[in-house]
Formats: C-alpha cells, sequence, structure tokens
C-alpha cells in the first residue's frame, strides 16, 4: 500500500513527527528497529519549550504530573546555575523525565492520532523518484517495499535515510570520552549535585527506581582513541578521585561511554528525502538539549510536509525547513562545544574561564537570561524575508491569555487555538464584527479574541497570524480595519495557495 510518509526511527523525534503529520491529515508509517522502547534514558531533562510544543497540542499534562520541575539548568557545569524563573513561558523551569517515559507517553500520542508503528522492522535502503520514493525495509518475515511521497530519517546519528539519500554529515571528531553509569547509591549526595576539580567533573541526578545517574569526564577522558567499555571499578575509581568517596555505588544497570564529535548535515532536505533530529545533528550531550532540539525539528516540519501533502502549501514551503532550522542545528553545535570546553578546562586558565562565565551568569541576568534562553529553545527566532516586517514576524508567540475566553470551547490562551493542520488568525481589534471573518480558507482558523493583559513587546498589534509550529507569521498594527483586512488578504496569498 502506499504511503505519503515513511519515517524510519521510532523515538521522541519521529513519533512527535509522525503525530503532527498525522494530525495535519498525512498518512504515515513509522519503521522501528526495536521491538520494544529501550528502557535506559539517554536523555533526561524536557526544556520549557518543548513542553509549549507539547500544550500546543494538549499533551502536556501527564508530563508536568509525572515530571519533576527544576526552576533552572547547568552550562558547561559551572558552580552557578542557570535561572529560568524569569522566562516568558507558561513552563520557566527543566523537568526531569527519562527518555524512556518521554518516548511512551509520545507514542501514546502519536497512536491515538492513527500513525502506524512497525516494530522489529528496519529501514536498509531507498530509491528515489520524480514522484515518489521507494524504501526497502527488512522485517521479521522478510524484505519488503514501502512507495510514498516522503521518507523522514529520525533515526539517529547513523542514520540509514541519511546515507542512502547521500547527504554529506560534516564536522569534527571525538576528542574527549564522556562517561555515565546507572548505579545504586546507598549514600547518595544532595539533590543537583556538581563537582569540579583538577581530577575531572561530575554530575549526580536522582533517577526513578532508586537509581542514580554519574555523569561526568576525568583529563585522562581527553582522547581521541577507545579505551574499552566502562567498568564498575573505572567508575568508582573516577568518582572517588573527583569526590573523595563513591557514595556506595553497586548494582549497575547501565555504564556507557560517549564523544563529542560534532556533525552537522549539509541538507535537512534533499528532494524527497529528510532529516530530524540525531540524524541531522550530532553533538555532545550538554544542557540536557539534544532530544529537545530533535522534536522542536519536528514541529517545525510535521506541519510543513502536512500542508504541501494536503495541497494548500505554496510552493516552496517544504524548503523552509532546512533554512529555519539548519541554522538550529548550527547553533546547537556551538554551544554544544562550548560547554565542552568549559566542562574540561581542567588547567589554570580553563578554570579562571569558568569561575568568570560563572560569575557573569550570577551578577549580570541579562547575559543569564541570554544563554537560558538559548538553552532551552524560547531565542529560536526564524527571521523574515521582508526586512520591513513587524519585528515579532518570526519569533515564538507566547501563550497570550484572552478576557473573553471560550470556556466551553476550552479556547482561554493562543496555545489552545494552535493545530497542526492550520494558521490561526487572531483579530485583536475587539470590533463587535470581525474585519477579517471573510478571510477563511483551508488550512486556516479565524478567531477574535481580546487579550487579558498585553504583553509590551505585542502593544498596538490589531492581527497577528500564527503558524501551526507558535511561530509569529504576519502582525497587522493599522488602526483601520479595511486596510487591516487587506493586508492580511495579501499575507495569507503567499502562506495559502488558492483552493
Amino acid at each position: 500500500m502506499e504511503q505519503q510518509v515513511v519515517i524510519a526511527g521510532g523515538g521522541p523525534v519521529g513519533l512527535w513527527l509522525a503525530a503532527e503529520l498525522r494530525l495535519g491529515g498525512a498518512s504515515v508509517t513509522v519503521i522501528e528497529e526495536r521491538t520494544e522502547r529501550d528502557a535506559r534514558s539517554k536523555a533526561l531533562t524536557v526544556h520549557p519549550r518543548t513542553l509549549e510544543i507539547l500544550a500546543s497540542r494538549d499533551a502536556h499534562r501527564p508530563f508536568l504530573a509525572e515530571g519533576t520541575p527544576f526552576p533552572g539548568g547547568h552550562f558547561g557545569t559551572l558552580d552557578d546555575r542557570l535561572d529560568f524563573s524569569g522566562l516568558d513561558s507558561p513552563f520557566p523551569y527543566t523537568l526531569a523525565l527519562p527518555q524512556a517515559r518521554t518516548e511512551e507517553l509520545i507514542e501514546a500520542h502519536a497512536l491515538a492520532a492513527g500513525v502506524r508503528l512497525r516494530r522489529g522492522h528496519r529501514v536498509t535502503g531507498l530509491t528515489e523518484s520524480a514522484t515518489a520514493v521507494t524504501v526497502r525495509v527488512e522485517g521479521p518475515e522478510g524484505p519488503y517495499d514501502l512507495t510514498a511521497d516522503y521518507v523522514v530519517g529520525c533515526d539517529g546519528t547513523r542514520s540509514t535515510v541519511r546515507a542512502a539519500a547521500g547527504i554529506d554529515f560534516p564536522g569534527t571528531p571525538s576528542t574527549v570520552l564522556g562517561w555515565l553509569g546507572d548505579v545504586t547509591l546507598d549514600s547518595p549526595p544532595p539533590p543537583g549535585f556538581t563537582a569540579f576539580t583538577s581530577a575531572g567533573v561530575l554530575m549526580i541526578a536522582a533517577l526513578p527506581g532508586g537509581l542514580h545517574r554519574l555523569v561526568g569526564i576525568t583529563p585522562e577522558d581527553l582522547r581521541t582513541d577507545w579505551p574499552g567499555d566502562l567498568t564498575l571499578d573505572e567508575l568508582r575509581a573516577k568518582t572517588v578521585a573527583i569526590t573523595g568517596q563513591d557514595f556506595g555505588m553497586r548494582d549497575p544497570v547501565w555504564l556507557s561511554r560517549f564523544g563529542n564529535a560534532t556533525r552537522l548535515a549539509e541538507h535537512y532536505r534533499l528532494g524527497r528525502v529528510l532529516l530530524a533530529g540525531d540524524a541531522a545533528h550530532q553533538h555532545f550531550p550538554a544542557g540536557g538539549v539534544g532530544m529537545n532540539v530533535g522534536i522542536q525539528d519536528a514541529h517545525n516540519l510535521g506541519w510543513k510536509l502536512a500542508a504541501t501533502l494536503r495541497g494548500w502549501a505554496p510552493d516552496g514551503l517544504l524548503d523552509t525547513y532546512h533554512a529555519e532550522r539548519h541554522p538550529v542545528g548550527a547553533d546547537l553545535a556551538e554551544g554544544s562545544r562550548a560547554q565542552v570546553a568549559l566542562m574540561t578546562g581542567f588547567s589554570p586558565e580553563g578554570t579562571d574561564l569558568r569561575a568568570l562565565i560563572s560569575r557573569a551568569i550570577a551578577t549580570q541576568p541579562s547575559f543569564n537570561r541570554m544563554l537560558a534562553e538559548r538553552l532551552t529553545g524560547l531565542a529560536v527566532s526564524y527571521p523574515p524575508q521582508d526586512p520591513s516586517a513587524h519585528p515579532l514576524t518570526g519569533t515564538r508567540a507566547p501563550d497570550l491569555v484572552f478576557a473573553d475566553a471560550d470556556a466551553e470551547a476550552g479556547e482561554s490562551s493562543l496555545f489552545a487555538l494552535l493545530r497542526a493542520d492550520s494558521y490561526v488568525l487572531l483579530d485583536l481589534t475587539g470590533a463587535a464584527v470581525s474585519p477579517l471573518g471573510d478571510l477563511a480558507r483551508p488550512g486556516l482558523v479565524v478567531r477574535s479574541r481580546s487579550l487579558a493583559e498585553t504583553p509590551s513587546t505585542w502593544s498596538g498589534v490589531r492581527a497577528a497570524l500564527v503558524r501551526p509550529d507558535g511561530h509569529v507569521a504576519w502582525v497587522g498594527t493599522t488602526p483601520d480595519d479595511a486596510a487591516l483586512a487587506s493586508a492580511a488578504n495579501r499575507v495569507l496569498a503567499t502562506t495559502h495557495r488558492d483552493a
């Protein structure tokens, strides 16, 4: 049977993308090699922007119910942590939740949306034509082909899809080997424990089930060779060297090493092949950003691909995925490399650099906010092509709270209005009869609302067009209703193909 989209990889990124495609009206099949979810969690953190994304699809409540909020996060394991409490978000914190549970919750969301998930199947290659792409799959009963309009590689840093499409993955090789151990600690340290000495850096975080995760680097780990698999004795020795104690560690359930190889796909889209998540960018797991940026990739791509398949997207919309997200991947690489430099600053010069930046975080609120917004994805903006566009254009829309909320419909704020299959044209004029009411078309929802409180950056805004991913596409400020409607109609001609 012909599929509209085949996704290789059923982790959090692939599953969120699949759900977005289904909500946008496209059919999708996810091919996942694992027969069941991996109980080991690479990621432990859900960032504010990711929580906003979940909230824009009413999928956030289980995460908030189970996760543990923390009002900040580390940058390069510096002594002074970033303060998230002042962030302009309904979720000014990181949420501690193992990736295994995050994946489980997103899978439930995807299956409820009608996603087809084939576990125990593996993508082995693809062939692209002018009109379709044929995906070769190895299943429990042998090989078979799926024909689709598009294929998306969400299959990790060793992506089969990326390799089969011939997309280059340039970058820098690994020069540092971090390590982690999920173990039982009979004498655990207080929550949020971090240590940095000349012998190395170590972070310890509590996990569900009475386990603790130890993550660290020592000067001996600044190497390019592979020393073999990590053992409990080595983990204990490194921990004692850094802290003077082993915290009563025993019974490991996962011991691993990971490098700082940093690579960025040359193309996020090449013909009918697209990439998202680790298939598009590889980096050292500093600050817990990897899974979050991947989900944000999927959120940018999903509505664009669905709109293209449904026929209301304008020409070139799908190309904006690379144009918008590739710079985010480059920024991710830069930030991760910078944190590795701080985490491996064991020399006197390195410790002085750590102290200087740490003091800046503690004493310069604007610096703290800049790093916090960058780390959490809240700073991501997509610059408009028109230099005369309103400054809000391309920015992430805040969760505007409405004074005249439709309680019965659950539309009390902007996030509740956002949908994967349509833009929201928000009329803030307060007119009894909306001047924008006759602009409805496929892929568009028009709502008239009054704000309970107007953010300073939104002062004077009388109308706004918000994309399905929550970024602002257009802002109207003219006081003339006819001119406002005319301007909205002109921009809709560029964002929507005529039915």
